[in-house]
């Protein structure tokens, strides 16, 4: 499937219109539902090809930030063969009392993949996460860049910013 085919049944499938506060605290007349294409099998496969097509050959490691992102690792990382970590919004406060969960050792290269990003803040907070642990962040990938700040805010983190699709290519 071709980018534009995949933007419009993403579009297609994601797209609620109403009025909505999204988690950066923003208000919006739209709502990219990430759920709608994450359980549908054939649509987080096309997308997960999409996102496989952004992964560098030196990627030792990916990771997905809970809740949304961990169809999506789990899929790429089915179809690469890569490894894949699991990164919490707050350390756990039992048992291991983890952030990230998953196998790595320090100085491994990995890939953060983020569902639909509006300001990119929790996408930068994971990828600090990871950082903290050793590892080095090569980039951070999406299904849907909003538009709406995230690009700036994760390329003054210091991260390399690179969507599968945006509000713009879906003719939102």
């Amino acid at each position: 499937m071709d980018i534009q085919e995949l933007a419009q049944l993403v579009k297609k499938t994601a797209l609620l219109t109403g009025e909505f506060i999204l988690s950066s605290g923003r208000k919006s007349n739209y709502y990219l539902d990430k759920y709608r294409i994450e359980t549908q099998p054939d649509i987080l496969d096309a997308v997960s090809d999409g996102l496989r097509s952004k992964i560098p050959e030196e990627t030792e490691l990916l990771a997905g930030p809970e809740l949304g992102a961990i169809p999506l690792v789990t899929a790429v990382g089915l179809k690469t063969g890569i490894s894949f970590l699991l990164v919490r919004k707050k350390a756990k406060e039992y048992g291991t009392k983890k952030a990230v969960e998953g196998l790595y050792k320090k100085g491994q290269k990995v890939v953060l993949i983020e569902d639909v990003l509006t300001t990119g803040g929790q996408a930068v907070a994971a990828a600090d996460t990871l950082n903290e642990l050793g590892l080095k962040v090569l980039k951070i990938v999406c299904v849907i860049d909003r538009e709406e700040g995230a690009r700036e805010t994760v390329e003054s983190a210091g991260y390399t910013f690179d969507p599968l699709l945006t509000r713009s290519m879906m003719g939102i």
